[in-house]
């Protein structure tokens, strides 16, 4: 007995409403789209030289350290210069105290531009970002007018160093 088959022949696509919709859907969703600007900051790590070779005579090495409870400001030579405590009620005093003695350290040491930011590890990331913004510039009052003075743009990041434990 003899076998039929059917012979088939293979389907033709029909694309051309799928076309159509692509005609349509790519100029509107190009129209539509948001194009983001990215802020940039210039970031330097600290130098792998020992701080014995870079240490010259009157010379600030500013040091602000942030941690969870308080922000320190030292010279790497000299210590601490304050702390600044840091409230829940008033987390922006903080900020502004710190930028009033950015201001006070900036006056005694006009050529100087660089500091280090250092942060413990869970340090939030808009906390970081909002000390280095107080460090880098302020707004001050010069008669009638409100002048941007730059305070210290150079600045480098790094790990806080580890507190001794309190006894």
């Amino acid at each position: 007995m003899r076998l039929r088959r059917l012979r088939k022949e293979p389907a033709h696509l029909e694309i051309t409403a799928f076309i159509n919709l692509i005609v349509v859907l790519v100029p509107f969703l190009l129209s539509t789209a948001v194009f983001t600007r990215l802020a940039v900051m210039d970031l330097r790590l600290p130098a792998q030289q020992s701080a014995v070779e870079q240490i010259k005579a009157g010379e600030l090495q500013l040091e602000v350290v942030v941690r969870r409870d308080a922000i320190e400001v030292g010279d790497r030579i000299g210590g601490l210069i304050e702390r600044i405590p840091r409230s829940a009620e008033a987390p922006a005093k903080s900020y502004q105290t710190l930028a009033a003695l950015m201001l006070m350290i900036k006056k005694r040491f006009p050529d100087k531009t660089e500091a280090s930011v250092l942060a413990e590890p869970d340090t939030p990331y808009d906390e970081l970002v909002q000390v280095m913004d107080a460090m880098r510039s302020t707004v001050t009052a010069q008669g009638t007018k409100l002048v941007r003075a730059e305070l210290f743009p150079s600045i480098s990041i790094g790990d806080a160093p580890v507190r001794a434990p309190q006894s």
